[in-house]
């Protein structure tokens, strides 16, 4: 009934939004079709497809679809620009109640330009509301120092505004006042839950095969649901479909292969086609570092991992397409002296583009199962390990009318969680849960002259604890002048899973999953204001504010002392349950300013934020309390082809939150009868300051990369990269164990050389 009455809505608006596209578009016509790149056959994203000496137009999205309608009958010129390809300008003749269908190429430019003053991205600023997102291409992941000559997304994230990465080792992602739990990783529509390497400078994507990252720091539409903080939306590009390429990679860091090509070429354009892909990389630094890094560790840094990721793409002759992808990701830590940690994640799945004959609408699905495992062994206690392991899938749909259009889908996912771990009174908790949640929603964009109005509803149903949840979510932005804009986005959150981290730990290493043990859910409600101003045609500020206020969320029980049984009916739950329901809030400001000047980048973003936590007995912050963070990149290029590239990036943090230790005692187990205290060996206990009183010291970090090309022929190229990791060789804390007094620090000053050759 629930879900019945949360369908009633939609189905209301979308049969009203096609009664009015009927009517709309009774004596008018449409242009729909894909834009690709005529040398790989990838489609050209995010650029501006329009009809001469007119305002109609309409950008390409991320698989490079475009719909332009409402066109008044007539003979037009269709025109397509791009930034380093020749523009493309065809006749095209529009009739009413006619659809007329395209797939264009673009030819790369043999003229190289120093500058260029109109640009698809600046163009989206003006029609996109673009509160708390960020698009991330290929290019601006590698134009950022590349540790050991390989750029990683993960390096990428660590300097956009909103962002706080725990570290260089066991690095873990909090996005504006939420932790790691609370944001969705999203790879080609399937969920991720740890997409980065403990080594933090590592993820589990490759860069030389992704097609677009949209990064969602708060206030996200109604088609994400399921988490509270952010979404990450990954999607990987197709093989070429021309012909075999691939690229290899060495450094002292570690290796990869990248391999794709055509498995069936396109002979003409009512041909179908198909790819392949496959990428594998890994790291060897507990092997290498005994011959480079001697100086850190004798017995080498101990981090070793490997990913595994591989695509078959087919074509149809009209622009529908179906992926089939699979993956292994594994990661592997063992610390002699401390502990041995691991994690495995492996799974696969499908997505779909499908383009109706005789509609402008757009189909896209997806369906995907993944498992993920993590184990934790310290030393001299007892191991802790999470796993989780479960489907997701969806079904969406969008309609474009003018400037305007409707999306709206469903989603369904379940999954199995388990945890087993003890606490620091070494009390067992077992949890092991079955959960699936079911979703619609429904969004519309709609453009009356400077404003972009962007409504959305999510109605999220949790079936395991019979929970739904009524998500309204809105995104507005004012085009006050073509260079200054007022944006602002708000909704409602709601999210079941829960985090498995320990926050006694003065550094976090092990993190899993379970979800919520009871029928509430957590929940969050959110707004952000900003201000885009571009104050030169290549120098833009952007400032964003937010506040987040959390109802309910669930954490484990760091004070749990007895077991919650019959025995023990008169004891507070507060000393007993294996979690406890907290409420908080979260806010801050986000600056940043990007100066682009022929062959100059240069970004600066800062970010200061507070966070608060109550647990109905203590307030407290946690310890990812950043308050201050602040990043410097800059790159150069010279030379002919602009075959050298200078990239330098510096960061500093202000410290994290931690539980002071107060002192030691014996530690008495009286669990069996007879113990005496005074003939009896207990074991050391540990006496904890205030929760999270203390800071860490402050994190300083400063990169920087130089890169050669030599281009070996048409398609051939060879890059010789030199970097060095903490220039400065700063002391940064990484894990500090209480009982030892045992502090490993962050990564130290590290040079590395890399090649990379690609064909």
């Amino acid at each position: 009934m629930k879900l019945a009455k949360g369908l009633l809505p939609l189905f209301l608006l979308v049969t009203l939004s096609q009664l009015f596209h009927a009517q709309t578009n009774a004596q008018n016509g449409s242009i729909r079709g894909f834009i690709y790149e005529q040398e790989s056959g990838e489609p050209v994203l995010f650029t501006n497809v329009y009809l001469s000496k007119t305002s109609i137009g309409a950008p390409t999205d991320a698989n490079g679809y475009f719909a332009i309608t409402k066109i008044p009958p007539g003979e037009y010129f269709l025109m397509v620009t791009y930034v380093g390809f020749d523009t493309l300008k065809i006749p095209v003749t529009i009739k009413a109640n006619d659809l007329l269908s395209k797939k264009l190429y673009l030819i790369k430019s043999t003229v190289q330009l120093d500058e260029i003053n109109i640009s698809a991205a600046r163009q989206d600023k003006v029609r996109e509301t673009q509160t708390s997102i960020i698009k991330i291409t290929p290019k601006e992941i590698q134009s950022i120092p590349a540790i050991g000559g390989q750029p990683d997304l993960a390096q990428y994230l660590q300097i956009l505004p909103g962002v706080i990465f725990s570290g260089d080792q066991g690095g873990q992602l909090y996005i504006r006042g939420g932790p790691p739990i609370q944001n969705k990783v999203l790879y080609d529509g399937m969920i991720v839950y740890n997409p980065f390497h403990s080594i933090g400078l590592f993820s589990v994507f490759d860069v030389d095969i992704l097609k677009n990252v949209d990064v969602y720091t708060g206030g996200f539409g109604a088609e994400y649901g399921g988490r509270l903080s952010s979404v990450m939306d990954v999607t990987t590009r197709d093989g070429n479909k021309n012909r075999i390429a691939g690229k290899f990679d060495i450094s002292t860091f570690g290796a990869k292969a990248l391999l794709e090509g055509p498995l069936h070429k396109q002979k003409n354009e009512d041909d179908a086609s198909a790819t392949f892909l496959l990428s594998v990389k890994n790291s060897y630094l507990q092997q290498s570092s005994k011959i480079f890094y001697k100086y850190i560790d004798e017995d080498g840094l101990p981090y070793n991992y490997l990913d595994i990721y591989g695509k078959i793409a087919v074509n149809s002759p009209n622009g529908s397409k179906i992926n089939v992808f699979g993956f292994n990701f594994s990661d592997k830590v063992n610390y002699k002296v401390l502990q041995d940690y691991n994690w495995n994640s492996y799974g696969g799945g499908l997505t779909f583009l499908a383009i109706p004959s005789k509609s402008s609408v757009l189909i896209e699905g997806n369906f995907a199962y993944s498992n993920y495992k993590v184990v934790l062994q310290e030393i001299n206690k007892s191991a802790r390990s999470s796993s989780i392991s479960g489907f997701n899938g969806g079904l969406n749909f969008t309609y474009f009318f003018g400037r305007d259009a409707l999306k709206y889908g469903l989603e369904l996912s379940g999954y199995k969680t388990m945890l087993d771990f003890f606490n620091i009174v070494n009390r067992r908790i077992d949890y092991t849960q079955n959960s699936t949640e079911a979703s619609v929603f429904v969004k519309y964009k709609w453009m009356p002259g400077k404003l972009i109005f962007e409504p959305g509803l999510r109605f999220q149903y949790y079936a395991s604890i019979s929970a739904a949840s009524f998500e309204p979510r809105l995104a507005v932005k004012y085009n006050v002048a073509k260079n200054f804009r007022l944006k602002m986005a708000a909704g409602m959150y709601s999210q079941n899973l829960i985090s498995t981290t320990y926050d006694k730990d003065v550094v976090n290493l092990f993190y899993g999953f379970v979800t919520s043990p009871t029928n509430k859910l957590q929940k969050c409600n959110q707004v952000v204001l900003g201000t885009e101003w571009d104050i030169l045609p290549n120098l833009s500020v952007n400032i964003e504010g937010y506040y987040k206020y959390y109802p309910r969320l669930t954490s484990l029980n760091r004070n749990k002392i007895y077991e919650d049984s019959r025995e023990n009916a008169k004891i507070p739950d507060y000393y007993k349950k294996d979690f406890v329901y907290e409420t908080g809030d979260a806010e801050g400001v986000d600056f940043s300013v990007k100066y682009d000047w022929k062959k100059v980048h240069f970004w600066v973003t800062y970010s200061l934020g507070f966070i608060h936590r109550n647990d109905g007995v203590y307030s407290f912050v946690p310890p990812y309390d950043r308050r201050h963070n602040l990043n410097i990149v800059s790159t150069f290029n010279w030379g002919k082809r602009n075959s050298w590239e200078l990239d330098v990036r510096y960061n500093f943090g202000s410290g994290f939150p931690f539980t002071q230790t107060a002192g030691f005692y014996e530690q008495m187990n009286f669990a069996n009868m007879g113990t005496s205290y005074t003939t009896g060996n207990g074991s050391l206990g540990i006496l904890y300051s205030d929760y999270d009183k203390g800071r860490l010291p402050y994190y300083s970090r400063l990169d920087f990369n130089l890169k050669k090309s030599f281009f070996l022929g048409k398609t051939a190229k060879l890059d010789i990269n030199i970097s060095v990791t903490n220039t400065l060789n700063q002391q940064n804390i990484f894990y500090f164990d209480r009982i030892t007094y045992t502090r490993i620090d962050q990564m130290p000053l590290m040079p590395s050389v890399g090649l990379s050759f690609s064909f």
